[in-house]
């Protein structure tokens, strides 16, 4: 099972959200690049990467700041926020991003999502951002009255990488995973899982390591990393034990 440690950008720094509240942000670094980086020389293979100005104003955001990221990091980065359009999606595979994730879109234009999927096999990922199971989109601003399962399974054939499964209300609460939600959804698709939203704990991540079988591919992780709760070198050994 693959750590993300999630670093989010807003105004240029490394921040963590309350359930997706812009005005709740804590910084936790002023330099992205060099967290990434930090996490890179940690042992993690993988980044996860989100433009949260990008996510409410529906167009990249933090271009700099990104760039700096695959810049240093030397490992593979996934990118979402504000990536709502085709130009957007092949400049960014363009210039490094390894996976770009698509949220509000796979909701509002399906069909662009699996054109790019046809276009990019391997590199494209669903983000399913969810409160009591209905999508949320637009940065989480705004609510639909989409069921997340039934929107993950319009795209099993598609050839998405990954879904990324977002509880909100969990979300930098450092609540818990909302493990039952998440390997249902797993169990129904076929689609690879990534886990996020409430990691607060090695147990935490056990619980969705005894999941994998489901499909449970992977966990996003933050501010539990960067609040010391979690202790990065155990959480990679125990992932990928």
């Amino acid at each position: 099972m693959i750590l993300f440690p999630a670093i989010d950008l807003k105004d240029g720094r490394c921040v963590r959200l309350l359930r997706g509240d812009m005005s709740a942000a804590t910084v936790f670094n002023d330099d992205p690049a060099a967290q990434a980086k930090s996490f890179a020389a940690s042992g993690c293979q993988w980044l996860h990467v989100v433009d949260l100005d990008g996510a409410f104003a529906g167009k990249p955001m933090n271009r700099q700041a990104v760039a700096d990221i695959v810049a240093v990091a030397g490992v593979p980065v996934q990118l979402g926020g504000g990536i709502r359009d085709r130009a957007t999606i092949d400049a960014w595979l363009a210039r490094g991003i390894a996976r770009v994730i698509l949220g509000t879109v796979a909701l509002t234009n399906p069909d662009l999502v699996k054109a790019a999927c046809r276009d990019h096999p391997g590199r494209i990922v669903v983000g399913i951002d969810a409160r009591a199971g209905r999508v949320a989109i637009e940065g989480w601003a705004r609510r639909s009255d989409q069921d997340a399962l039934d929107l993950a399974l319009q795209f099993e054939d598609a050839g998405v990488a990954a879904i990324v499964y977002t509880d909100i209300e969990r979300d930098g609460a450092l609540s818990g995973v909302n493990i039952e939600a998440t390997a249902g959804l797993a169990r129904r698709l076929t689609t690879p899982v990534i886990a996020s939203g409430g990691v607060a704990s090695l147990a935490d991540l056990s619980a969705l390591k005894a999941h994998e079988k489901d499909g449970i591919a992977g966990v996003i992780c933050g501010r539990a990393l960067y609040d010391g709760r979690i202790d990065l070198a155990r959480a990679l050994a125990l992932l990928e034990g």
